[in-house]
């Protein structure tokens, strides 16, 4: 039986990027299924009472550093030689998380997370301004002007809303989050667990 991998992402969290395409490979490998949630980051840290780790962790002597040399480390590993941190981390999302939900399908889906990744964490757009925005939506063939439009749609909006408080409700916390069925794991560094139980290990 097929399993299907959730992954929890808002585009606004440079882990989500990193984590994004070594879990394409895992599921290619894996022969498993892959689903994006679209979650608002911003409201899960005020559900959870969680923060960005750069200002939760500001005052732990040497752990800042330590999480920037990983962080380096895993974008050596995986050759994300493209990477650029956004000098205005962090940001708000929800205008991008609100394409992601206004989606057509799950193709669509993650076609735009394919599309919008190296625009905030290569090209560091403005993920505020809509004319930024449709411009990248546009140069990747989808049809920017609807897509924007339903940002505004009260069923998407909610959809948004509901997408947050379920994921955390199920334990999430902050991204990236994968969930199958009612197994969780989170950080990038846990793909390769994750890729163990798609292949039959435990969890």
């Amino acid at each position: 039986m097929t399993k299907t991998v959730e992954y929890i992402l808002d585009l606004g969290a440079p882990n989500g990027y990193l984590a994004w395409y070594p879990l394409k490979e895992v599921v290619a490998r894996t022969g498993a299924k892959l689903v994006v949630t679209p979650v608002f980051l911003g409201g899960m840290h005020k559900i959870t009472g969680n923060s960005p780790p750069m200002m939760r962790d500001a005052n732990v002597l040497g752990k800042v550093p330590y999480a920037a040399l990983e962080f380096r480390r895993f974008l050596d590993r995986h050759g994300m030689d493209k990477f650029r941190m956004h000098p205005d981390l962090p940001f708000n999302t929800i205008m991008l998380q609100r394409v992601l939900v206004a989606a057509d399908d799950e193709a669509q889906r993650q076609a735009l997370v394919d599309a919008l990744q190296p625009a905030v964490w290569e090209q560091n757009i403005d993920c505020s301004d809509v004319e930024a925005v449709g411009r990248v939506l546009s140069d990747a063939g989808f049809d920017a002007r609807s897509l924007l439009e339903r940002t505004q749609d009260a069923s998407v909006k909610q959809k948004l809303a509901d997408n947050t408080t379920y994921a955390v409700e199920r334990g999430a916390f902050g991204i990236p989050t994968f969930f199958v069925g009612d197994e969780m794991w989170f950080g990038k560094e846990r793909l390769e667990q994750l890729e163990s139980y798609l292949t039959g290990g435990k969890p």
